[in-house]
């Protein structure tokens, strides 16, 4: 069972592909002199806590300078400034939906253990794995996946606002070469630290990596059961209730309601339902009502789990994504109630197809995944300023239709 699961070749090249990017990346760059002066005086600081002199001189071969890619990132941080439809299109959609239900018949029966062993529902780890790297699909793009041993240097060398994070997760990093459990030549991540296919930093790796396959490595990087069993983990160390849901959406009465947490016979008191018309399945559980696009948009209604996921990713937003898309993966159909949005929305898969004829006529270079993110809302922009429209930049379907009359 693990041969067939452990995606060692690809990963692995890929990985190797973006290691060798990196040093490239790293041999045009001038050394900085009071940058190895740093390492030096912190490879003591790695000795006192238990780092060998050859792990931590291994690690820093070739790094003579901060990584400013990772500075950049790290002074802009756009991901919560986006629209609430846009967050939510972009995470809650059918390519992630339809690759989620693949992958789960592909993978049951690491799921059914992992399941059996932590109690988290798989459908909510799938969405994590979607969200988190999409699928991995990230793990071999040298635009995200950085050397982490050089990323958290940097953090804790020249970002004043991250510099107790960058010390604090380069250590673990060292910690993680140190226990064997990857190469330093694959040991890639995002800006921040956040490593393989559920992105954890080294901190929460060490306290939650779980070696499911039984090769003797905590392989997030390269084995999915690992990476979704220390997911499961982390949650279920967390107090993920096993079988219990993390909310529902709801339709709720005109009247102002009262803020905090209730039993479920109490809001339903209040006239709270389910949006669907089914029953609560519980009436004692305790629930808290979350509206992320107001009174206007889709309000939900959810429970512990809902807050166990948020400490993943501490965010109403990701927590609802997370559950969303975890729902549809196991056959939920769509919300009840649209986001608010200033246009026409797409329907499922037009997105791609808007994508496609904005490449097709130069306005668009980036992937067609059906995620209306920065690069898609900038050609959009670019193609209703030559079209001679009013400059919007949303995924409409009347920029759609525009762009099939060209």
């Amino acid at each position: 069972m693990r041969q067939l699961y452990r995606s060692h070749s690809l990963p692995r090249l890929l990985a190797l592909f973006a290691a060798l990017f990196c040093a490239l990346a790293q041999a045009v760059d001038q050394p900085d002199p009071a940058f190895e002066q740093w390492v030096r005086e912190f490879r003591q600081t790695a000795i006192n806590n238990g780092i060998s002199p050859q792990v931590y001189d291994q690690a820093f071969k070739g790094i003579t300078s901060p990584d400013q890619w990772v500075l950049d990132r790290a002074s802009f941080q756009p991901e919560f400034k986006a629209p609430v439809w846009q967050y939510f299109d972009n995470r809650v959609q059918r390519r992630a939906i339809e690759r989620g239900r693949r992958e789960k018949e592909k993978i049951a029966p690491w799921l059914d253990k992992i399941e059996k062993r932590f109690g988290v529902d798989p459908d909510i780890l799938l969405a994590i794995w979607s969200v988190e790297s999409s699928f991995g699909g990230i793990l071999g793009n040298d635009k995200v996946m950085r050397n982490v041993i050089r990323s958290l240097a940097t953090l804790a060398y020249a970002d004043q606002k991250r510099k107790k994070f960058g010390r604090q997760q380069l250590l673990a990093a060292l910690k993680i070469l140190q226990a064997g459990d990857i190469e330093d030549r694959y040991l890639l991540g995002s800006w921040a630290g956040a490593m393989g296919h559920t992105q954890f930093i080294p901190t929460s790796y060490l306290a939650y990596a779980v070696d499911i396959d039984g090769d003797g490595k905590r392989d997030i990087w390269n084995s999915v059961p690992d990476a979704l069993a220390t997911a499961a983990n982390l949650l279920s160390s967390n107090g993920w209730q096993r079988g219990k849901p993390w909310g529902y959406e709801v339709i709720i009465p005109q009247r102002k309601l009262p803020a905090g947490k209730l039993t479920v016979a109490e809001w339903e008191k209040l006239g709270v339902k389910r949006a669907n018309g089914d029953p609560f399945p519980s009436k004692a559980a305790v629930a808290e009502l979350k509206l992320p696009d107001g009174r206007q948009g889709p309000i939900f209604l959810v429970f512990k789990n809902f807050f166990v996921l948020k400490r993943y990713n501490n965010s109403d937003r990701y927590a609802i994504a997370i559950g969303l898309l975890a729902d549809r993966i196991g056959g939920a159909p769509p919300l009840a109630k649209d986001w608010n949005r200033p246009f026409t929305p797409l329907q499922s898969g037009q997105v791609e197809e808007l994508q496609k004829l904005l490449k097709q006529q130069g306005y668009y270079s980036g992937e067609i995944d059906g995620k209306a993110g920065p690069a898609t809302r900038k050609a959009i922009r670019a193609f209703e300023a030559r079209a001679g429209v009013v400059v919007k930049g949303y995924p409409s379907k009347e920029v759609l239709e525009l762009l099939q009359r060209q």
